[in-house]
């Protein structure tokens, strides 16, 4: 099992992204919550991973912190949910968020989110009560160092920013999906996706 990476950011193009470890390309997905604080191309980044083995392919996910990659284990262990769900869901809302929704049991925060309808989101009540307590998902625990010490992307700021504003997390990841971040300023993001809220 590969456990994590350590290496530089060859590419990323949501979902998909490619580190190159000491000249070996390792091709990862990742969910948006990853994507925001990734470092700039060409800089290193530490990434926990997660490898699923099918009969016609090896395929390996990276997650900024260990408490995405424990939710993201967790929910493949729900009948019916497989690694696509399981992004969708890291993608649309907090560990955090996740967590509060499965002991509240609110199915409607959970149905917002892309490809989860209401059966899936009682399902993933009833079945992740036990396991949310030990999820954690304070921003930044359990996150590897990036190897070169960079600071976080433009996009991370912008969404750390629109949380601090009020924002749930979920809806910043959504507007957040719909905002072109490269070459733009943490301030030119946060000004799409408020522009985008205000039209939604």
């Amino acid at each position: 099992m590969i456990g994590f990476l350590r290496g530089r950011l060859v590419h990323k193009q949501p979902p998909a992204l490619m580190l190159d470890v000491n000249g070996v390309g390792y091709e990862l997905e990742a969910p948006m919550s990853t994507f925001y604080v990734l470092p700039a191309t060409g800089e290193g980044v530490s990434l926990h991973t997660h490898l699923v083995v099918r009969e016609d392919a090896h395929l390996l996910y990276g997650f900024a912190t260990e408490a995405e990659r424990r939710l993201f284990r967790d929910l493949l262990r729900v009948s019916g949910i497989g690694p696509k769900i399981g992004l969708a869901l890291l993608s649309g809302i907090t560990v955090a968020a996740f967590s509060m929704c499965v002991e509240s049991q609110d199915i409607e925060s959970l149905v917002r989110v892309p490809g989860i309808g209401r059966k899936t989101a009682e399902r993933l009540i009833v079945e992740m009560r036990d396991r949310v307590r030990g999820l954690g998902g304070a921003p930044g625990d359990g996150r590897p160092g990036p190897a070169t010490g960079a600071a976080r992307g433009a996009a991370a700021e912008a969404y750390s920013a629109m949380v601090a504003l009020g924002y749930r997390p979920g809806e910043v990841a959504r507007l957040l999906k719909g905002v072109k971040t490269d070459g733009a300023t943490t301030e030119d993001i946060i000004r799409e996706a408020l522009r985008l809220a205000a039209g939604s």
